[in-house]
């Protein structure tokens, strides 16, 4: 699936809810993709299959977040259809080149060989083709999220075979001393440093948002991977609004 052709932006929610009907949701909505998370959340390669499943079914693109930097995740990721993986924590180049060797079969990588998995159709596709295109059909999202991390940025954007570049603001936040303040001027700072590196070597920068507000200010500086929320946030935050709005309409709602 491809991601971001022809297009100046695109738009996806974090997945933590089990159920791969959210996946379905998202689809209808219009999100270009979502991102089925392992790092938190009740989640597990064997409950996503079916959150793969039903983007691949309804043309939504799915990124699967492990973890931690792991190739055997990594690589299970992959197994059951994820078209990119997602990679927390990140620090050196040495992580970066780590998980693109996890990633991409050789002569990228040495991602475990294995053709009887899911993204392989269980074997019935041929394996010179699975194979050949495993590498140009899969990506790789690597997190910058702290402090160690800024300091080496220079040298993880010179990793070949890294497709976005995803900036954690909340994570940033705690690295700069300032935990959950993603809007304090010190980590916009260090996100607007990582945003024009990025973008001077051509680049594709991601980040978190949480209104639409947020995520223009993002895009307006050139990052195309918007990942907005949660989805039990959206779904929250839907619900306290219809509650507020009717709670204004009727006064009367508590009765003595």
């Amino acid at each position: 699936m491809s991601l971001f052709e022809n297009k100046k932006f695109v738009i996806g929610s974090f997945m933590k809810v089990s159920d791969p009907a959210l996946v379905e949701v998202a689809a209808f909505a219009g999100f270009d993709f979502v991102i089925i998370d392992l790092e938190h959340g009740p989640n597990s390669i064997q409950t996503i299959q079916n959150h793969v499943r039903a983007a691949q079914a309804k043309n939504i693109v799915p990124v699967v977040r492990v973890p931690e930097i792991n190739e055997n995740m990594i690589s299970k990721a992959l197994d059951i259809g994820a078209a990119y993986v997602q990679v927390p924590q990140i620090e050196t180049a040495a992580d970066a080149k780590r998980v693109v060797k996890a990633a991409k079969f050789f002569p990228e990588g040495s991602r475990g060989v294995c053709r009887y998995v899911r993204a392989a159709d269980y074997a019935s596709m041929p394996k010179e083709n699975y194979f050949g295109d495993a590498n140009k059909n899969t990506g790789v999202i690597i997190h910058i999220e702290g402090n160690i991390a800024f300091n080496n940025i220079d040298e993880i954007l010179k990793v070949e075979g890294v497709d976005v570049i995803f900036i954690g603001p909340y994570d940033m936040s705690q690295s700069c001393g300032v935990p959950g303040q993603v809007n304090h001027p010190i980590v916009i700072s260090q996100m607007k440093g990582i945003v024009e590196k990025a973008s001077r070597l051509g680049k594709v920068v991601g980040t978190f948002v949480e209104s639409p507000e947020s995520a223009k200010q993002w895009i307006d500086l050139g990052v195309k991977y918007i990942s907005y929320a949660v989805d039990v946030g959206i779904f929250y935050d839907a619900c306290k609004g219809i509650v507020e709005k009717m709670n204004a309409q009727s006064q009367d709602r508590i009765t003595v």
